[in-house]
């Protein structure tokens, strides 16, 4: 018998990636462009409504919410760039289930931090955390694949999640960047190492490895 951890969905590619990003859009317009604070605190993710208000669909709801037109956009032009290749090699199906449980999993993982440290009041939003687990899976697919940077500095896939992961764990330690979730950038490839060892069996850094023979 199959393990269910392992088993395949059959294949289809129905362009899931834009219907996230009409989401994201959707939300953010219905939202007020991220002005309405009311709809933001209900739908976004806070420690004490989630906690003591049982507000429990935020750990679903907080990764469609933005505050801004600038986080909406640079988050929509990541997940529609690496994300539609690799809902193309993986199918729309496997795509959903392993963006949404990244999302919830960074959702969880702050939340648990936030709660630990007393940060009740604190507000998630956004959809970066998912992102960033599908820039970490793009780099484990495509291991041999080139970024441009600002369309001109080539840099290799897996070296980018490695800068980008060196990046966040700096600011979160020496507090740079304030106002930016990087606990939630760290949770996405975090969350996206995870699925690989357990719904794929392979190891990025292998993989990587490999890719560099």
């Amino acid at each position: 018998m199959q393990n269910i951890l392992h088993k395949k969905f059959s294949y289809s590619f129905n362009y899931a990636t834009l219907v996230i990003a009409a989401v994201n859009a959707a939300a953010f317009i219905i939202t007020g462009s991220g002005r309405n604070l009311n709809l933001q605190y209900l739908f976004g993710l806070q420690p004490v409504l989630f906690i003591k208000g049982r507000y429990y669909w935020q750990i679903f709801t907080y990764m469609f919410m933005h505050g801004s037109w600038s986080h909406l956009i640079s988050n929509m032009i990541g997940l529609i760039f690496f994300g539609l290749y690799v809902e193309k090699s993986t199918g729309s199906k496997e795509f959903l289930l392993f963006y949404l449980l990244c999302g919830i999993f960074c959702g969880a993982a702050s939340l648990a931090v936030y709660a630990l440290t007393g940060a009740w009041q604190i507000l998630l939003v956004g959809a970066s955390g998912a992102v960033y687990a599908v820039l970490l899976l793009f780099a484990v697919i495509f291991p041999r694949s080139t970024v441009f940077i600002f369309g001109l500095i080539p840099v290799p896939a897996p070296l980018l999640v490695v800068i980008y992961a060196g990046i966040e764990i700096y600011d979160q330690l020496f507090g740079m960047r304030q106002g930016i979730a990087h606990l939630a950038h760290l949770s996405g490839f975090a969350a996206a190492w995870i699925y690989c060892l357990v719904r794929y069996g392979i190891n990025p850094v292998k993989v990587w490895k490999n890719a560099l023979r």
